[in-house]
């Protein structure tokens, strides 16, 4: 099982540069700016557990985008680790179904709360920023689940 784990953490986290990279290239190509949202929904959320973030002004803006870019981290690596567990029991699926379901829960596990906190509504996205959150989560899936897959080979 803990290889399992170690396994995942590490698809998750190549996974994860993959998406950064994704991510930081539109960014570089359309001029757009990084999103907030991820430092919107840690703020929520600190603030809902009655544990809000402390600071002022800059002080506190810079540690919740760390906080944000920190927690896809951990979702990245979280995710990796849960798809690298199911592999364990059995459920397996081709490369190209697994990193597509892959993405699809990371992007799941990251909008949700976004949506729930308000901080978000997908319902209300144009097609540019589905593409900007499903390209880069798509890309994300199918990295980890080919790493999960290629890890498996030399297993």
């Amino acid at each position: 099982m803990m290889q399992s784990i170690v396994r995942g953490g590490a698809a998750g986290a190549a996974g994860t540069t993959v998406l950064n990279a994704v991510t930081y290239a539109d960014m570089a190509l359309r001029g757009r700016p990084a999103s907030q949202a991820p430092a919107q929904t840690v703020d929520k959320m600190a603030h809902e557990a009655g544990h809000p973030v402390p600071g002022t002004d800059d002080t506190r803006d810079n540690r919740l985008s760390g906080l944000g870019a920190l927690s896809g981290i951990a979702v990245g690596c979280g995710v990796g680790v849960a798809v690298s567990l199911t592999r364990s029991i059995g459920i397996r699926l081709p490369w190209w179904l697994g990193g597509a379901v892959t993405g699809a829960l990371a992007m799941t596990v990251t909008d949700l709360p976004m949506a729930r906190l308000g901080v978000s509504d997908p319902k209300g996205w144009s097609a540019k920023e589905w593409a900007s959150d499903v390209v880069p989560h798509l890309m994300y899936g199918l990295t980890t689940y080919g790493v999960l897959t290629a890890a498996d080979r030399r297993a």
